[in-house]
């Protein structure tokens, strides 16, 4: 019997050239030879008669949409106790392979398995009956309710909705270091602790199946260890954990086990003890990894953006601090912010940036940065400060003049600030540029204009759209994200916020939205990125500065500069300018595989 060179021993000739025909129908080009290793057959595993049943089988599983189709003939395994991590470019369907498995849809064909016994779900609610649990990319919790309320809510019956169910929450904020508070509403929290609370509904549920949709997007490097660390302790307990994530070199970390998904279908599996980043992304785009890292530089020595003093307090009240930073967290304990009454959210903020340079921030999420947007934005007023923007003061402009003076913003939560998800594409287009070209003429709006600019937005940011009457809520994230920052930038701004912009998208759609900044940097764009993606930041920005309880704490030279430094910097274990260590040096130097494929 023949066997081919590339393959598993377990591969014939004719076994491999089937599934190298597979490949090639999805990606256009027969697979590389380095590639070829981490490929096998969709849906297989192998399982001896003494294994216990799988975790989750899915087999055939089919989903249509008008004018797409968002499965089809989805084959998947799951092993019991283990991570199963699922990759694939925005659009590929998972996130909707993942809401049939939640029982949020129903597939048009195909079974669903769980732990070797046939299910169908109507409705989440039936999942989380068996087991299953899902902590969305997007957060499904109620603003106006407390912790307590969204975590209990449809939970009554478990732990009741008092103090056993407050001692409960405690117990397993406890346990995972989650650190939440009960009764803050969440209305008032940052991304970060918006996550832990729904990742604790998850386990106060008492899920066995976790599906985990993103877990990493808003986490510090120490914070991921520390996840990842949870994760293993659940598997080791028997959990199954599900695990959706862009980031190739955190998939490879966590998981047992990678199941690959091109437009639509399983194309293959991968083996995270011997694939490499760059070698999944070839698998997901057909492309190599892209790298955020920025080489020449353009900045110049004008000022387009300046902010002096900028203060705004907690509940409104000025209240004066001690010029002492607070003490690093203990090693175990949580990260996250806690706003306290009377507390300066932004103290005595100041920084310039240039035309042509791209200024990144820093920081645990909760530690100033929304509140720094929304001042720069106009959606808050500070308390004492100026803010200058090309050389005129907009301190106590409207959002509106602001935009109108040459402001783009990319919200850090494209769902509750940058999109209307039931409006068409093309009515998204206008957002925040209602009275600016093409959208409007003379004063009136201009239907036609915004649709064909739209369009030309669709094609040159390549928004995988089946046109643009579609509603915002049918895309998918990474084409949700290109849309926005296709509709910024048409407006040539002279200062851009780019908050999270590449958080939750592909690698295919990371490259383009770091292309287009970069391409704008070179024409005198000047940007505040602010990025819980270290690597990201790093790579980017030209000048590094870490927020810390409201204060620019520290500063770094991105060419030199480690992640888990910044990271130490973060949680208020360094202040000053971040000097690299001999020995991050000398590990950033040994780390050949993984800085190559950044």
């Amino acid at each position: 019997m023949t066997t081919w060179p590339y393959w598993p021993r377990v591969f014939t000739s004719d076994s491999a050239t089937r599934v190298e025909a597979s490949w090639t129908r999805y990606f256009h080009s027969p697979p590389c030879p380095p590639c070829l290793p981490l490929l096998s057959r969709q849906g297989e595993c192998v399982i001896n008669a003494s294994s216990p049943p799988p975790a989750v089988e899915l087999h055939g599983i089919t989903k249509r949409f008008p004018g797409v189709v968002a499965n089809k003939d989805i084959a998947i395994t799951v092993r019991k106790g283990t991570v199963h991590a699922l990759i694939g470019e925005n659009g590929a369907g998972k996130s909707t392979l993942m809401k049939i498995l939640y029982g949020m849809q129903k597939p048009d064909e195909g079974t669903i398995a769980i732990d070797g016994e046939q299910v169908a779900f109507n409705t989440p609610g039936d999942a989380i009956a068996r087991g299953i649990g899902m902590v969305h990319q997007h957060f499904m919790l109620a603003d106006n309710l407390t912790v307590l309320e969204n975590v209990v809510l449809g939970g009554e019956k478990l732990y009741g909705i008092g103090a056993k169910a407050r001692k409960k929450i405690m117990e397993i904020s406890d346990a995972y270091g989650l650190g939440v508070r009960p009764d803050a509403l969440v209305e008032d929290l940052g991304v970060a602790d918006r996550q832990r609370v729904e990742i604790l509904k998850v386990l106060y549920r008492g899920a066995k199946i976790l599906i985990l949709d993103e877990p990493t997007a808003v986490l510090v490097p120490q914070e991921v260890d520390a996840l990842f660390d949870n994760l293993r302790e659940l598997k080791s307990e028997g959990l199954t954990v599900i695990f959706i994530s862009h980031k190739l070199g955190e998939v490879l970390k966590v998981a047992d086990d990678i199941t690959v998904i091109r437009r639509g279908t399983t194309v293959g599996t991968a083996d995270p003890r011997t694939a490499t980043p760059k070698q999944l992304a070839e698998l997901m785009v057909g492309a190599e990894l892209p790298s955020p890292e920025t080489r020449e530089s353009t900045v110049t020595d004008v000022p387009m953006l300046q902010v002096a003093g900028l203060t705004v307090a907690a509940g409104g009240a000025v209240v004066a601090e001690p010029e002492v930073l607070v003490p690093a967290a203990p090693a175990d304990s949580s990260t996250h912010e806690v706003v306290e009454a009377g507390r300066l959210l932004l103290d005595d903020v100041s920084l310039t940036i240039h035309k042509g340079e791209i200024l990144g921030i820093a920081g645990v999420e909760g530690n100033g940065q929304t509140e720094l947007i929304e001042a720069l934005m106009g959606m808050m007023a500070p308390d004492a400060g100026v803010i200058t923007l090309d050389g005129a003061d907009i301190t106590k402009m409207s959002v509106r003049k602001r935009r109108e003076g040459g402001i783009g913003y990319i919200p850090e939560d494209r769902h509750r600030h940058g999109l209307l998800l039931e409006s068409p594409l093309w009515e998204n287009r206008i957002l925040g540029h209602v009275t600016e070209a093409p959208n409007s003429k003379k004063g009136i709006l201009d239907p036609k204009a915004a649709r064909k600019d739209t369009e030309r937005i669709v094609r040159e940011y390549d928004v995988r759209t089946p046109g643009i009457d579609v509603t915002a809520a049918s895309l998918s994230g990474g084409n949700q994200q290109k849309l926005i920052v296709g509709r910024e930038m048409s407006h040539n701004p002279k200062f851009l916020i780019a908050a999270h912009p590449t958080r939750g998208v592909d690698v295919g759609a990371q490259a383009q939205i770091w292309d287009a900044i970069r391409e704008a940097r070179r024409e005198g764009l000047a940007v505040l990125l602010i990025s819980a993606d270290l690597d990201e930041l790093i790579g980017l920005s030209d000048t590094l500065r870490v927020i810390y309880r409201g204060r620019l704490v520290a500063d770094a030279d991105p060419a030199t500069v480690t992640p888990e430094e910044l990271g130490t910097a973060m949680t208020g274990a360094a202040s000053g300018h971040l000097e690299a260590t001999d020995n991050h040096s000398a590990a950033a130097d040994g780390d050949t595989t993984e800085d190559e494929a950044r």
